[in-house]
Parts: structure tokens; C-alpha cells; sequence
């Protein structure tokens, strides 16, 4: 029995998704990682065309879920997954190239093509998600799905380690681009979903993303799944990615939001391995979620408050706010349990991206509060609205724990 649970865990499918993951994550990051040097080799200012340039990802990120999404359900969940993996590297691979291109208006040319990364990056979590949990057993869904991103989750620390050794950003670029191409070709033996088999050639309609809102109850469903995954781009994007801006409040030097990222992301892997045993031991996705929160609380609290005096310290408590917020895979999990094969994939894929779409919107209220009120108290109003939405969603949602995944809507 437990050689058979082994296999299935190590089955093709959940390796090359976890692969996949983890160069999803290292490419979706890097511009977290090298934006002050990037930015500075280009001549152009840190924080504004930073911000912009970061927000064009994310709008990116948010347009593509919704296209990866219900192409997944019309087409396959294999499509999307080789689809989306060809438009990130190539987009990763010239803005290794940035320097050299033509184009004077750099910050531009630079936003454009973190926008083209951001719609192929989209696809990958969600459809791969979506294929390990429909080709596991109910039983070890959980657990398939933590494997997926808690080793994924790593690409952020070899995103930061590569940009380290490698001495030159663009060369991390060309390194993420070209560590896509080679998934390209692991994922030619990768089966489709058998769920989504039975349902391709049947008249029931796919991939209707319409479909969500024309149902009020689909609706705050759909709702409550975004509300639930809020925090972990709160503390991500605005208090790893925007590292640098918190230092002076704390009197400290200098903190590099590189290394921000890369402890936040190594917490975040141990904390999406933990998740999925969590829930199985507490036989709840809801609880394992709503412990994971308040623990990240407390850690955000600590932080703000707590006499944050050194570099290492900020950096200690944003792998503490990852470990919290380690409870990604299970959220993107319970975004796909909630709904039927013929959206699930369209649920899936853009529900994390809906959350890494509404980074801009945590961003331009941090920024519009920071103007009266400094980092620290923008940052915990922000974090209070985030944290409110997301309680409440997880103690209102329906639990997903051992659900039947084979049913439509």
C-alpha cells in the first residue's frame, strides 16, 4: 500500500509539474531579484519604473490566467502547459538582451516584455495543479500538490543564487530562458488528464470563464478562492519585493530585496511541504490554512513592530512570513476542488493569478498611503484589509478535504 502511495507521488506527471513549477517561479521572480541592477544598467529610476514595470507583469499574469485557463478546459490541460512555457522563455531570453536592443525608450520595451513573460507565466501553476489533481487519488492529493510547489517554490532561491555566482543579470535571464526550452521536451511524455479525457469529446460546455459570474453562489466562490491567497503576494510583493524602502525606517543600512525574495521563498517551500501533511492530518484544508495565516500574523506584527534593527533579522522574518504564507499549493488546491471539470482548469489557473493580478492594487495603496503615513503603518493597513478578506473567506468557504473531483457544473 505504501509503495503504491510512493509511486503515485512520484509519478511523471507530478515531477515534471514540480520541474515546471520551479521554473515558472525562478522566472516569475527574476525581475524581483535583479530590478535595482537591471534598472540601474539601463539608466532607469529603481522605484517608479520599478513599480510600473513590475505592475505590467502582474496585469500580464492576470490577462494570461484567464487565456491559459479556458484554453485548458477547451483544449487540454496539456496545451496550456506546452503553450505557456514557449511564451515565457522566449520572452525571459530577450530581456537578457534588453541591453542591446534598439529601442530608446528602455523602460518600455523593458515593461512589454515583463508583460509577455507575466501572460505565458500564468499558465504553468494552474494547469499543472489541475493535472496532478485530477491523475492522483483523492487521498493524496494534498500531499501531490505541496510536492509540486514546495520543490518549485525553490526556483526562487536558485533564481537569486544564479543571479549571485552568474556576476550579471542578463545572464540569469538567458539561463531561465533556456531552462524552459528544456521542459518543453520533458513534457512530450506527459499524459492528459483521464477526467478530462471522459469530458473532451462530450457536448457539455468547457473553459467558459463567463460562467463564473452568471452564478452569484459560483461567484462568491470564486471570490472567497482569490480573498484566500491575498496575503502571500502581500507579503511577497510588497514586503520582500519592496525590501529596500523599509530600511530606513528601521535605521538599517541597506536590505537587498534579492535576498529578501530568496529567504521568503525558501520559507515558503518548507511551508507548502508542511501544508499538504497539515491537512491531512488535521484531515482540513480550512484549518491547515487559518493556522498558517495567524502564524504569518504574528511574524508580520513582529516584524513592523518588534525592533526590526539588522539585515539579517529583516531577512529571518520574511522567511518566517513565507513559512506562513507556505500555504500556496494548498490554496490553489482548494481553488481547483471547488469547482467542476469543465472549469476547473479555468478555476484554477486564474484564481492564483487573480491574486498576483491584484499586486498592482496593494502596491498603488501602499504607495498612496506611505505618502502621509511612512512604510511601516501603509504596509499594516494594507496587511489588516488583506488578512480581514482572507480570514473570513477560509472560515466561510466550503471544506474540500477528500471531495470527488469527478463532477461538472
Amino acid at each position: 500500500m505504501e509503495s503504491q502511495k510512493i509511486k503515485h507521488l512520484l509519478s511523471f506527471p507530478v515531477i515534471v509539474a514540480a520541474l515546471g513549477y520551479f521554473v515558472d517561479i525562478y522566472d516569475l521572480l527574476l525581475f524581483g531579484i535583479v530590478r535595482i541592477p537591471s534598472l540601474k544598467t539601463l539608466g532607469l529610476d529603481v522605484d517608479t519604473d520599478g513599480t510600473m514595470i513590475l505592475n505590467f507583469q502582474m496585469v500580464g499574469l492576470l490577462l494570461g490566467g484567464i487565456l491559459w485557463g479556458m484554453l485548458g478546459d477547451k483544449k487540454g490541460r496539456l496545451s496550456v502547459l506546452f503553450g505557456s512555457i514557449l511564451v515565457y522563455s522566449v520572452a525571459n531570453i530577450l530581456c537578457g538582451f534588453l541591453p542591446f536592443l534598439p529601442f530608446n525608450d528602455k523602460a518600455m520595451t523593458y515593461a512589454i516584455l515583463r508583460f509577455i513573460a507575466g501572460v505565458g507565466l500564468a499558465g504553468e501553476l494552474g494547469a499543472g495543479i489541475t493535472l496532478v489533481s485530477e491523475s492522483l487519488p483523492k487521498e493524496l492529493r494534498a500531499i501531490g500538490t505541496s510536492i509540486v510547489a514546495g520543490f518549485g517554490l525553490l526556483g526562487a532561491v536558485v533564481a537569486q543564487l544564479t543571479v549571485e555566482l552568474a556576476g550579471d543579470w542578463t545572464y540569469a535571464y538567458f539561463i531561465g530562458g533556456s531552462l524552459g526550452l528544456f521542459l518543453l521536451f520533458l513534457r512530450v511524455g506527459v499524459m492528459e488528464s483521464g477526467l478530462y479525457k471522459d469530458l473532451r469529446d462530450t457536448d457539455i460546455q468547457k473553459g467558459n470563464f463567463l460562467g463564473v459570474f452568471t452564478n452569484r453562489k459560483r461567484f462568491i466562490k470564486y471570490v472567497k478562492c482569490i480573498s484566500i491567497g491575498l496575503p502571500t503576494w502581500f507579503c511577497v510583493g510588497i514586503l520582500a519585493v519592496m525590501g529596500n524602502q523599509f530600511a530606513p525606517s528601521f535605521g538599517i543600512g541597506e536590505i537587498d530585496p534579492g535576498k529578501a525574495i530568496m529567504w521568503a521563498y525558501v520559507g515558503i517551500s518548507v511551508g507548502d511541504f508542511a501544508s499538504g501533511l497539515i491537512s491531512q492530518l488535521l484531515r482540513s484544508r480550512k484549518k491547515a490554512i487559518l493556522y498558517m495565516m495567524l502564524f504569518t500574523i504574528v511574524g508580520i506584527v513582529l516584524m513592523l513592530y518588534g525592533g526590526t534593527r539588522s539585515e539579517t533579522m529583516y531577512y529571518f522574518y520574511c522567511a518566517w512570513l513565507g513559512l506562513g504564507t507556505g500555504y500556496w499549493a494548498m490554496f490553489v488546491t482548494v481553488g481547483a476542488e471547488q469547482f467542476g471539470t469543465n472549469i476547473r482548469s479555468t478555476a484554477a489557473t486564474t484564481i492564483p493569478n487573480m491574486v498576483r493580478g491584484l499586486l498592482p492594487v496593494m502596491l498603488i495603496a501602499f504607495d498612496h498611503l506611505k505618502v502621509h503615513n511612512g512604510v511601516i503603518v501603509s504596509a499594516s493597513i494594507v496587511g489588516l484589509i488583506v488578512f480581514a478578506l482572507a480570514i473570513y473567506s477560509t472560515l466561510t468557504i466550503a471544506e474540500t478535504h477528500n471531495k470527488d473531483l469527478d463532477y461538472t457544473e
